[in-house]
C-alpha cells in the first residue's frame, strides 16, 4: 500500500514535470499541485488508452499510456493556470 502511494507520487511528479516542460511560458504553480495534476493526468491518460482498446501484448514499459498521461496532465495544468490566472500584487 505504501509502495503504491510512493510510486504514484513519483510517477505524478515525473509526468507533471514533463507536462510543464511541454507547455510554453512559465506556470506559477507549486510542486504539490504539479504532483497532483501529474497523478490525475496519469490516471486519466491510462483510463483513456485502455478504454480505446490499447493492449500491451509484448509486455515491458507501456509508452502509449505514459505519453497520453503527459498530454492530459499538460491540459490539466493549462486549465489550472487559466482558472487561477496570474496573481497580481496589489499596488499601495
Amino acid at each position: 500500500m505504501i509502495g503504491t502511494i510512493i510510486s504514484a507520487i513519483v510517477v505524478g511528479l515525473i509526468i507533471g514535470a514533463l507536462a510543464r516542460l511541454v507547455l510554453p511560458g512559465k506556470q506559477n504553480i507549486g510542486i504539490i499541485v504539479t504532483i497532483i495534476l501529474g497523478i490525475l493526468g496519469s490516471l486519466i491518460g491510462s483510463f483513456i488508452t485502455y478504454k480505446v482498446g490499447y493492449n500491451n501484448a509484448n509486455g515491458g514499459w507501456e509508452i502509449i499510456p505514459f505519453v497520453v498521461g503527459i498530454v492530459v496532465a499538460a491540459i490539466l495544468i493549462a486549465g489550472y493556470v487559466a482558472v487561477t490566472g496570474r496573481r497580481s500584487r496589489v499596488a499601495r
